[in-house]
């Protein structure tokens, strides 16, 4: 069960890895583009490529579905980047439904679990399997791996990297409950070790709004953790200005924060709490995405 490119990775790994895979479950296609033409879910691309066996419910709990999902016997159910699903759905078959999730859970429990481990700052992220059950994110653990996340890297990089070692975890997952070899482990096992839990909600354009007067640390990590969706953003001269790609100098700055200083040529910055944030690649609202120089090149600034 899965729909955006993140999880094509790990139904792939599956194939390859020889499971017998009796259905695709993914969300039902959605016009897009100037036409408003029908689009395909990635993981529905994939499915029909490989001549998988294709469901695409409106409602989870819809009967028709409930028999279609019953019929196809599955001894377990994966879910990877898909909807919140029913008790009825989750609880089928005798296996149960197991989860990959982008973060090193208890931690970055919710919806966005890269983009937040990214804006706050982490040195490391990494993946977890776990069962479903009644509360989101909370499953028993089943297998984790971590990995490094570099200083400048974005949740896009994060994203990339994190899909490949989801795939091979639950390969790996799936192989251990078939043998019988998993130990589950509760997440309140975890939580009693840990007072601090970070939650991972959704992205809404408050937390892409870029804030001044913070540190030039904080303003860094926030435009890594949103790039390249949805962007952090300021304004530019009355218009919307997404900043993609950025570095950091920290000192003092002598400006206001919020400050543009510029040479018109090469270089563009903002002035922060405590140093500078120097644009590297950029958005302009009605414009595309570009290198601080092309943008330069074409802009002309308000005297």
């Amino acid at each position: 069960m899965g729909t955006p490119e993140f999880a094509v990775a790990s139904l792939d790994a599956l194939v390859n890895a020889g499971c017998n895979i009796v259905g695709v479950i993914t969300a039902p296609d959605k016009p897009a583009g100037r036409g408003m033409q029908l689009q395909q879910s990635a993981v529905k691309k994939y499915a029909v490529e490989h001549q998988l066996h294709v469901l695409q419910p409106e409602k989870l709990k819809n009967p028709q579905f409930l028999e279609e999902l019953k019929a196809l016997q599955a001894d377990l159910q994966i879910v990877v980047a898909f909807r919140m699903l029913p008790e009825v759905v989750w609880n089928m078959p005798h296996m149960g439904t197991i989860n990959v999730h982008g973060s090193l859970l208890p931690q970055y429990r919710g919806a966005a679990p890269i983009n937040w481990a990214v804006i706050n700052g982490e040195k490391e992220t990494g993946v977890t399997t776990f069962k479903l059950k009644h509360e989101i994110d909370t499953g028993d653990i089943l297998l984790q791996e971590r990995f490094p996340i570099g200083d400048n890297e974005t949740s896009g990089s994060v994203h990339d990297r994190m899909k490949e070692i989801g795939a091979q975890l639950l390969v790996k997952t799936v192989q251990g409950l078939a043998e019988g070899t998993l130990n589950e482990t509760p997440q309140s096992d975890i939580t009693h070790q840990t007072s601090d839990i970070k939650h991972a909600p959704k992205i809404f354009t408050d937390t892409c709004r870029i804030d001044w007067n913070k540190p030039v640390a904080d303003i860094h990590n926030q435009i890594r953790g949103l790039s390249p969706f949805p962007g952090a953003f300021t304004q530019l001269e009355g218009k919307t200005f997404k900043i993609y790609q950025a570095t950091k100098e920290e000192g003092n700055a002598t400006e206001t924060p919020g400050t543009v200083l510029t040479d018109k040529k090469t270089f563009l910055k903002f002035a922060c709490a405590d140093g500078y944030l120097n644009v590297k690649e950029l958005q302009l609202e009605g414009k595309k995405r570009m290198l601080t120089e092309d943008f330069l090149r074409g802009y002309r600034f308000q005297e």
